[in-house]
């Protein structure tokens, strides 16, 4: 057994290697020790090696996610390996193999990731020549992203992007090696980092696993052709994902290049100061994002918060936003949507698990609920709104998907297939007659015992079962003179003997032998539907783009009312025209704790007047003002409607913000009481 963990070990040095024996993941030697420290569970002992006690930990295959997720709250990788050669059969250690692996960056299961943030996997290539490629994706989003930079400009790419791990090549360069640690280091929580073999990191393979991925001749369309580094880096990142998938990733089939120019700049000191997605504490709340976020899906939420980090230069896109805004607003459509999409299921992450063939019954049956919700459809707006039209055309569900599911699924199945429990009655006949023989166990068992207490004139006999023993007759001891000579003993307990007979063993080996072929055929059934909904992933895929999206206009719809919002307008002159503006997050924490309201302030910028002063004394408004203005110029970005009475804005390329590094708007601290 231990020459087995070995060899399975041999191939994942650098990831703990969580070996199933029975019920448990165990671990053995250095892996046993840090998980131990980890997870502070038992650090014990199993056999020796050159004279030595080996060390072993373990914890419970049930409950594997909780420490799953401690392990990746740390920074650590898990290759999960699992029995799957037959025990019975098995002639020395029964087969075992690596199924998947675990790490920060390529997370897929429901319980291990936040449901209002990506986990998001990056790779990073030093091709020389004073530049880096960058290719990076979330394994449960459907879009991979490419990217070059000067090196000088790397660390601030890494920032913006906020992956889970970084793969570079085990050779990396010292000046990389100083950039990704910076950058890492000006992160809420340091990035794993991950060291791959600096082969895999090859331009020419690369460009052909782009081309495999997205079932495309040419990456003209994408604009990404003349792209080597970015294209090296996409090799090493597609290999490692579907290294710890243990298959292709056939759901990522969209392809995003990221340029200079395309989406407004926010430097890492900006998104800190105007505290978009976390306070100068570190804190989740009072932010922008969670100010915004009424969201009613969790993928929504992500869509939101990409929106939100990343905002177009491109004003189409913007005014595009705010024209389906307006629409849902005329009429209160928003509210309808609301409450139509109040309780849908995360589409995009069980879509990308279905992928993947590691969805569960429940969630293929939450995908089903939420396909059926038709009534979305008649709520959407129809109109010249070239989004909404999009969505309208996207929310089609598939028809033969859902069919699929309709027909093959439970109505409350089990949570795991293994348990069986899950496959609807009808769809096979053969697993109909394996439940039929286990449905009339019960009448049988009752018709036996009746027979045998007549037979036997013993009228407190039981016929029953358990796990451990199978079927047997139970009679008190008192009574167990009057067996008849076909009565085979079982067992002896100390007031009662338990006997079988031949016509009970025959029933046993027969409805035993049921339960495991039903079982069996169960477990085909599950993977020939998700074989068959396979081809389905993509339109699943804009389906749930289509959700996400919708959730995200109806909650910017909602802030807008809630909150009493404007439109911005949107001019070719460089200008900024604020009339009546606030700063939405102050005075959203004035209106919760009573603190008075919030006072009004106009900005006016333009050729004439393109920089302004401002002075006043400790806790005057300075730094609030400052911020305030920086907050509607990035929500009228975004696409959505600002704290203003009125709004003109010209264009915009970049927001840079250096306001005093302690201060603490929403709790009324100024910088001046803090440093």
């Amino acid at each position: 057994m231990m020459a087995q963990y070995l060899t399975l070990k041999a191939d994942f040095p650098d990831t703990l290697l969580f070996y199933r024996m029975g019920d448990f993941y165990e671990m053995f030697y250095a892996d046993a020790e840090k998980a131990a420290g980890l997870l502070d569970i038992t650090l014990t002992t199993r056999g020796q090696s050159a004279g030595q006690p080996i060390p072993m930990a373990g914890v419970p295959f049930h409950s594997v996610e909780n420490y799953l997720a401690r392990l990746i709250q740390a920074g650590e990788s898990v290759a999960i390996c699992e029995q799957v050669g037959d025990v019975a059969t098995a002639k020395g250690p029964v087969e075992r193999k690596v199924v998947r692996v675990v790490t920060p960056g390529t997370l897929t299961d429901t319980e291990l990731l936040n449901d209002k943030s990506e986990s998001i996997l990056l790779a990073v290539h030093n091709g020389g020549r004073g530049r880096r490629g960058l290719a990076w994706l979330a394994v449960t989003q459907g879009e991979l992203h490419l990217a070059e930079c000067p090196v000088g400009e790397l660390a601030a790419w890494v920032e913006r992007i906020g992956p889970s791990e970084l793969l570079v090549a085990a050779d990396l360069a010292s000046a990389d090696e100083q950039a990704l640690q910076a950058a890492r280091a000006g992160s809420r929580r340091a990035p794993a980092l991950t060291r791959r073999p600096e082969w895999q990191f090859d331009a020419d393979l690369g460009r052909r696993k782009l081309l495999e991925q997205l079932g495309a001749a040419s990456l003209a369309a994408w604009n990404a052709e003349e792209l080597p580094q970015a294209h090296a880096a996409a090799a090493a990142l597609l290999a490692y994902a579907e290294h710890t998938q243990g298959r292709a990733l056939t759901h990522v089939r969209g392809l995003r290049v990221a340029r200079p120019g395309e989406a407004i700049d926010l430097p890492a000191t900006t998104r800190r100061n105007l505290e978009l997605v976390q306070t100068l504490r570190g804190e989740d709340s009072p932010t922008l994002f969670s100010l915004l976020d009424t969201c009613q899906t969790g993928m929504g939420s992500r869509l939101l918060k990409s929106w939100l980090l990343a905002p177009p230069c491109d004003r189409a896109v913007a005014r595009e936003r705010l024209g389906a805004i307006g629409a849902l607003q005329a009429g209160e459509a928003w509210q309808r949507l609301r409450a139509r999409l109040k309780g849908t299921s995360d589409v995009e992450r069980i879509t990308a698990r279905l992928a993947l063939a590691q969805v569960r019954p429940r969630e293929l049956v939450a995908l089903r609920t939420s396909l059926q919700k038709q009534e979305l459809l008649a709520a959407v707006p129809q109109g010249p709104e070239a989004l909404l039209t999009q969505i309208l055309e996207d929310l089609q569900p598939p028809a033969e998907a859902l069919a699929l599911l309709q027909a093959a699924l439970l109505e409350e199945p089990a949570a795991l297939i293994r348990e069986g429990g899950v496959i609807a009655p009808g769809l096979d006949a053969e697993l109909d007659e394996l439940r039929g023989i286990q449905d009339n166990c019960d009448a049988f068992l009752l018709d036996l015992e009746a027979r045998e207490r007549q037979r036997t004139g013993i009228g407190n006999l039981r016929v029953q079962y358990n796990k451990v023993h199978g079927f047997y007759i139970e009679v008190t001891q008192g009574q167990a003179a009057k067996v008849p000579e076909d009565y085979r003993r079982r067992q002896t307990l100390k007031n009662a003997e338990r006997f079988i007979t031949p016509e009970l063993k025959a029933f046993e080996d027969k409805a035993l032998s049921a339960q495991e072929r039903a079982l069996a055929r169960e477990k085909w059934l599950y993977e020939q539907l998700l074989q068959q909904l396979q081809p389905h992933v993509p339109q699943l895929g804009r389906y749930a783009r289509a959700l996400a999206t919708l959730d995200v206009l109806c909650a910017l719809a909602e802030r807008s009312r809630t909150l009493g919002w404007c439109a911005p307008e949107f001019v070719r002159e460089p200008c900024i025209e604020i009339r009546a503006g606030r700063h939405p997050v102050v005075e959203a924490r004035l209106a919760e704790t009573g603190g008075g309201a919030f006072i009004p302030n106009d900005t006016v910028l333009g050729p004439r007047a393109r920089m302004q002063i401002v002075t006043g004394p400790n806790m005057g408004g300075k730094s609030t003002y400052m911020r305030q203005v920086a907050l509607i110029v990035l929500l009228a970005s975004l696409g959505s409607h600002v704290p203003a009475q009125s709004c003109r804005l010209g264009p915009v390329d970049a927001i840079h913000t250096r306001i005093g590094a302690a201060d603490d708007l929403a709790n009324a601290q100024s910088t001046f009481m803090l440093e």
